[in-house]
């Protein structure tokens, strides 16, 4: 019996391979098998060699994609980090294939000193490294002539002047890459690019500012892809059909390109996705559109197209699967008995006039998403419509459509259903197993929601999101969320909820939000609650809650708000445990004694973070099309209330009974953006320590009992933009010289000890006493004075008796003592007088 030969890799190449590894940092071992007693290189992860030489010809070491549970943002903590020696890389001299997406890369070394210079690479993927500085990248790639494919996407090339140049300097180039590279110019001038071989062209997400370039439009035959979409590019399309014979995507998307949609885009026969959409183009849609028999994506949606889109646009379309279309001047004018050529599936009307759901959509078979907003649709069939839906579509959007008919017996199946902002009735709505996301904020649902949550099914529930905020939901919240274990988010805010919170919330252990903000809840919080180990988000602001702040916050907590409700007691130690907050919200209730030292543990409000991925999440579907599910957090920065669902770190402790001194700990939270202790009984001085908090932007220490002086270390709070230190008893001078001066004297008043500007009483200190020498200058001031009231005075009664009557009081005063000085007088008066004749 044969066994077949294991290739063995060449060991100058296992040298070098062992020699990027030690270089580098792997955090997770993806690279653990690399080494001395592993003596076969060719079967260590992501290395393959030829099948007879046994050299390296292929390297990939991409990193892949994993994704929060409750966020949108890339977790990299396991991909490849460090410096990436290119250089090292390139001495395996049959390499032809290099793909390192989506690692961690920091910085890149390539010093060319090599004689193979990789010549045989024609694959090479660096894309989304987001934090690699890059020095001059595309200097050394431009030497790679056998390179076919180029993959940037995500580095930033900001300093790559001269990047297109250099690309075109790749001689079989055919595939080229540079998504979201920050790119600035775009060469909107030059006619011709020497892109012979080109075949796909991305430069989306960048940073132009430009007209369209005219050499796109000129490239070569060849090109199947152009990917300009994300820019800020304007200007108009050409008139004359280019050579686009293989074009396959045309994606112009979100730029402010105008003018009419030329005719010739009906004459690109290969053309598969046509993307126009968030531009300003203008005009009706050509019927040529609808000769594309190749389409399968057509998007033209916001932009300023008028006139009417009937059968008539899509009459050969018989490929079409993606249609967005959309706009408020827009008509459309279907035959009812209509039966399209395609079948859809994915479907997005946006302004859809009339107010009417096309009949033509049930005969789409095969549709899986289905968005219809702000149309106003009345769905005059909902029996027909909810059946339609059920067996189907898996991701359906009817927001903002003013539907007016009863939830309460209406079963729903998709796996996302987003109908919020309508005018819903009746009760919630039943939901199968299937559904994962479901919201109905902004409607007029009523009663209980017990049937909603307390019906049994035979499968396992799924539901991830629910949000039925601003309703008018009431009575108690049923204690059956045990049937619920695999809820993210909760949202119930603004209701009419009474009641407790019900123990068998304590079984959502995957719960990252839960906002039950604005309803009438009352009782103390069930320390069940802390079973919730996940739990980033708690708003249980404006109730009835009282009792103690105690054990039943959990750890994990980002942002805590319990504002206007009837907590008592002092600020609990538990408090300070939780290092992860970045939003202490206690304001208005009846919490006493001082602020606890230990908060300087709250670390998290030491360092600024980038966004709050616990808050906002996008949930992917298909095609790229994501459903973002947020939760607000109302605040009370600057003096506003204010929806946040960004990153700000704030500590809010107003409207309470609290006293003391403040503790030197507060002022080691240097993170924070808003601190607010007003209405309070704090006593003392401002620390001088207040320097420290730097992303200082709104303070508020008002209606308090602080004292002495306002400290001129505040002048390094140089982001402050709203200041309030009214209704206390400071004194002295307001520092000179800083932006505390900038604010108004509604930032001190009620503080009788305070001087200064921007303050009209001056301060003591500022009060000059005048020597013999001024008070001599301000006699003759006011002598000077009495000649232009008299002047001005005369000119009041009539010119000519006026003159006459100047000239007569003159005689005196200028043959008086000290004449000359008064002559001078006399000579800038006469100026004056001239001026106004």
């Amino acid at each position: 019996m044969c066994t077949p030969n294991i290739i063995q890799c060449d060991e100058k190449d296992k040298s070098t391979l062992l020699k990027f590894k030690y270089g580098i940092t792997d955090p997770s071992g993806v690279l653990s098998l690399w080494s001395i007693k592993e003596t076969n290189c060719c079967q260590w992860k992501g290395v393959h060699c030829d099948n007879i030489t046994g050299r390296v010809t292929k390297l990939n070491l991409h990193c892949p994609e994993i994704y929060s549970n409750y966020g949108h943002n890339l977790d990299k903590s396991q991909c490849l980090t460090g410096e990436l020696d290119m250089s090292c890389l390139f001495d395996l001299e049959f390499l032809s294939y290099l793909d390192l997406n989506n690692n961690d890369f920091n910085t890149i070394q390539y010093h060319g000193q090599c004689k193979n210079s990789s010549s045989n690479i024609y694959y090479l993927n660096l894309s989304d490294n987001d934090n690699l500085q890059v020095g001059n990248i595309l200097h050394w790639i431009s030497n790679l002539s056998f390179l076919h494919y180029l993959d940037l996407n995500g580095i930033n090339l900001q300093k790559e002047t001269n990047w297109l140049q250099l690309v075109t300097m790749l001689p079989s180039l055919s595939e080229l890459y540079l998504e979201d590279c920050r790119l600035q110019n775009i060469y909107p001038s030059l006619q011709y690019a020497n892109f012979t071989t080109l075949k796909v062209l991305d430069l989306s997400y960048n940073e132009f500012v430009s007209e369209l370039p005219s050499w796109v439009f000129n490239l070569s035959s060849s090109i199947s892809i152009v990917e300009l979409s994300n820019n800020f590019m304007h200007g108009q399309l050409p008139q004359t059909l280019p050579h686009f014979q293989s074009l396959e995507t045309l994606s112009l998307y979100n730029n402010d390109l105008s003018g009419l949609i030329p005719n010739w885009m009906g004459q690109l026969e290969q053309l598969k996705k046509l993307d126009l959409s968030d531009n300003s183009f203008s005009g009706s849609i050509s019927t040529s559109l609808g000769n594309l028999s190749s389409l399968t994506y057509l998007n033209l949606a916001f932009n300023g197209l008028t006139g009417i889109v009937s059968e008539q646009n899509f009459l050969s379309l018989s490929k079409l699967n993606h249609l967005v279309l959309g706009s408020q001047y827009l008509i459309f004018d279907f035959d009812s008995e209509w039966i399209p050529p395609f079948q859809l599936q994915f479907l997005e009307l946006t302004y859809l006039t009339p107010n009417k759901l096309p009949s033509w959509i049930y005969t789409q078979n095969s549709l899986t998403l289905l968005a219809i907003v702000n149309s106003r649709i009345p769905l005059e069939l909902p029996n027909k419509f909810w059946k339609f839906v059920s067996d189907q579509v898996e991701y359906l959007d009817l927001s903002n459509n003013s539907i007016n008919v009863d939830m309460s017996n209406v079963l729903l199946n998709s796996k996302v259903v987003v109908l919020g902002d309508n005018n819903l009735r009746g009760g919630v709505p039943q939901i199968s197993p299937n559904v994962t996301l479901l919201r109905l904020a902004n409607n007029f649902l009523s009663g209980s929601i017990s049937s909603f949550l307390c019906h049994k099914t035979k499968e396992k529930n799924n539901l991830k999101y629910v949000d039925i905020s601003h309703n008018l939901l009431s009575r108690e919240i049923p204690d059956c969320w045990m049937h619920w274990r695999s809820l993210l988010f909760v949202n119930l805010e603004s209701n009419n909820l009474v009641g407790k919170i019900p123990h068998s919330m304590s079984f959502l252990s995957n719960l990252i939000a839960l906002n039950l903000y604005n309803n009438m809840l009352s009782g103390e919080v069930p320390l069940s609650l802390k079973n919730c180990k996940k739990l980033r988000l708690l708003n249980l602001g404006e109730n009835e809650f009282s009792g103690a702040i105690s054990n039943w916050v959990g750890q994990s907590v980002i942002g805590l708000k319990l504002r206007s409700n009837q907590f008592s007691g002092n600020i609990s130690t538990t408090i300070c445990h939780l290092h992860s907050l970045k939003i202490l919200d206690l304001s208005n209730n009846r919490l006493s004694g001082s602020i606890p030292s230990c908060i300087r543990n709250m670390t998290g409000m030491i360092s600024k973070i980038e966004s709050f991925d616990s808050f906002d999440v996008t949930i992917p579907t298909i095609d790229h099309v994501n459903f973002e599910f947020n939760v607000n957090l109302m605040l009370l920065i600057k003096g506003i209330k204010l929806n946040y669902t960004h990153s700000i770190l704030v500590v809010d402790l107003s409207c309470n009974n609290l006293s003391g001194t403040l503790p030197s700990e507060l002022f080691m939270l240097i993170g924070l953006n808003s601190l607010n202790l007003s209405h309070n009984q704090f006593v003392g001085k401002i620390p001088q320590d207040i320097s420290k908090l730097i992303q200082l932007e709104s303070l508020d220490l008002s209606n308090n009992l602080f004292s002495g002086q306002i400290p001129e270390t505040m002048s390094a709070l140089s982001f402050l933009e709203a200041l309030n230190l009214s209704c206390n008893n400071f004194e002295g001078k307001i520092p000179s010289g800083t932006q505390l001066q900038g604010f108004t004297n509604l930032s001190y008043m009620e503080n009788p000890k305070i001087c200064g500007p921007p303050l009209t009483k001056i301060c003591p200190q500022d009060k000059k006493v005048p020597n013999e020498k001024q008070m001599t200058e301000d006699d003759d001031d006011d002598d000077n004075s009495d000649i232009y009231s008299w002047f001005y005075m005369g000119l009041g009664i009539g010119f000519v008796t006026s003159f006459w009557t100047v000239l007569i009081r003159l005689n005196g005063y200028l043959l008086g003592p000290d004449s000359s000085t008064r002559w001078q007088e006399w000579t800038k008066l006469l100026q004056s007088f001239i001026l106004i004749l």
